[in-house]
């Protein structure tokens, strides 16, 4: 069993070193813990900051692309190299390195296959009451759109099963925490949450610029992911709305006609044929919407098994280096010696 631990970073060289330093080498359950480092285009050394101290493998992004997309990076590079259970932890060491066995210990137990850690953010000394009641404005909108449980929904301190890993597809540019908890809720993947500590303040988040910023950002992914896996509840919705609103132009305006003063009332006509005609178009979009929808969970099947395809990626090419290394070094094999 193979534990991978990705740290996304971008400009930890101060942080990085505790972060690393915290973070266990050996974990019950597992034969090796490998430490992972996205670097998303950081330009003070992050990178030879995390190799010195002890990361086992480092992968650089050449322009910062934000955590959303290093995230991401890192599930990739983990189920190359063969990762059974992955763990994101954060650069800045905000969570506890030492809490990782919880983290784990449902997927091992087979309880869950995404496990996320539960700060408490209400018992956080350095947020802010507003920052607290926000965090749980926010993760109550996700429990009702992606119907978890969740109570700690913006907690990047999480652990995935392989098999988890490989559904999760992050389309954001963003922030990753949000979106991973409303997919693997619609793709119903078991989940499982545990109390986990944190650290002293090291740095300002450098995700959240202001309050007003992240509640636009975070309360526009939520709607365009439940757009996303509710498409066809969204848009006949939409469709009935304005399909309802067509129809009661068009009875207000047969009222005024069989009390005999419908000639004044000709306009209420016009908008009332509209607003059905859209209604109509907007039922139709609903069912195409719904088709595509359904189309898109099948290529996200198939991508999910190309993920978990066995000789694919680093691991894959590392394993097929190998066999022809020992193939080589075979007693009587003669590399010039056809056949």
């Amino acid at each position: 069993m193979k534990l991978v631990i990705q740290i996304p970073c971008f400009n930890e060289a101060e942080t990085l070193p505790a972060t690393l330093a915290e973070l266990p080498r050996r974990v019950d359950g597992f034969d090796e813990v490998v430490i992972l480092v996205i670097d998303d285009g950081s330009t003070d050394g992050t990178s030879d900051v995390a190799r010195t101290h002890g990361a086992h493998e480092v992968v650089r992004i050449p322009q910062n692309s934000g955590l959303a997309k290093a995230f991401s990076t890192g599930l990739d590079t983990a189920l190359k190299l063969g990762a059974d259970v992955i763990v994101n932890t954060d650069g800045d060491n905000q969570y506890s390195g030492k809490d990782i066995d919880k983290l784990v210990k449902p997927i091992l137990n087979r309880e869950a296959e995404m496990v996320i850690g539960d700060r408490h953010p209400d018992s956080i000394s350095h947020f802010s009451h507003l920052k607290k009641r926000l965090q749980s404005l926010g993760s109550r909108m996700v429990r009702l759109v992606s119907g978890t449980r969740v109570p700690d929904a913006t907690s990047g301190f999480r652990a995935f099963s392989k098999a988890a890993a490989a559904q999760i597809n992050v389309l954001s540019d963003y922030t990753y925490t949000i979106e991973t908890i409303i997919q693997a809720g619609r793709r119903k993947i078991p989940m499982a949450f545990v109390e986990v500590g944190t650290n002293p303040k090291t740095r300002d988040s450098r995700l959240v610029k202001s309050d007003l910023s992240y509640v636009r950002r975070s309360g526009m992914t939520i709607l365009r992911f439940f757009a996303i896996y509710n498409p066809l509840k969204v848009f006949m919705i939409l469709g009935g709305i304005v399909f309802a609103a067509g129809l009661a132009l068009g009875l207000r305006y047969l009222f005024f006609v069989a009390t005999g003063h419908g000639a004044g009332h000709v306009q209420s006509v016009v908008l009332s044929a509209a607003l059905l005609i859209i209604g109509f178009q907007v039922f139709v979009l609903a069912l195409i919407a719904d088709l595509i929808g359904t189309n898109r969970l099948l290529l996200e099947d198939i991508l999910a098994r190309l993920r978990l395809m066995p000789g694919q990626g680093l691991q894959g090419s590392r394993d097929r280096e190998k066999e022809e290394k020992e193939e080589k070094e075979k007693p009587g094999h003669d590399a010039g010696t056809p056949g």
